[in-house]
């Protein structure tokens, strides 16, 4: 879901280079509107990459429980999805919330992504599946 939303955003920035490379808009329009429309494209793609943020940033948050409360693979790796989560929720809803404020640092917590990332790469595939008693 968080990929068909991300994606329709991306398709919103198709919309403005086909203003903005097609002359006949420039004409039909005039440069005042079609600099308007090209800034509500934009500002509706970051509104649209905003909500695609907060979806992932759920998904974050239950896949991190879901590590942290199996043990399949280590506990601090689901806290750290957790707090990727919350970091990614906080950072969606941040122009809708606090459109003023600089939450630029909350991306920091996209480290526990990485670590997992990594952790996959390095030992994930030699984690043995568990046996279940019959």
């Amino acid at each position: 879901m968080y990929a068909a939303v991300a994606l329709c955003a991306v398709f919103g920035l198709l919309d403005v280079y086909h203003l903005l490379a097609t002359p006949y808009y420039l004409t039909v329009f005039g440069s005042g509107q079609l600099h308007a429309q090209v800034w509500l494209l934009l500002h509706s793609f970051h509104y649209e990459w905003s909500n695609s943020l907060i979806i992932f940033g759920i998904h974050l948050v239950l896949l991190g429980y879901l590590v942290y409360r199996f043990g399949y693979i280590p506990w601090v790796f689901g806290i750290a999805l957790f707090i990727a989560g919350l970091g990614l929720m906080i950072a969606g809803l941040g122009p809708c919330v606090l459109p003023n404020a600089n939450l630029d640092f909350i991306f920091i917590t996209a480290l526990g992504e990485v670590l997992f990332i990594l952790w996959l790469w390095i030992r994930g595939w030699k984690v043995r599946e568990p046996t279940v008693i019959s």
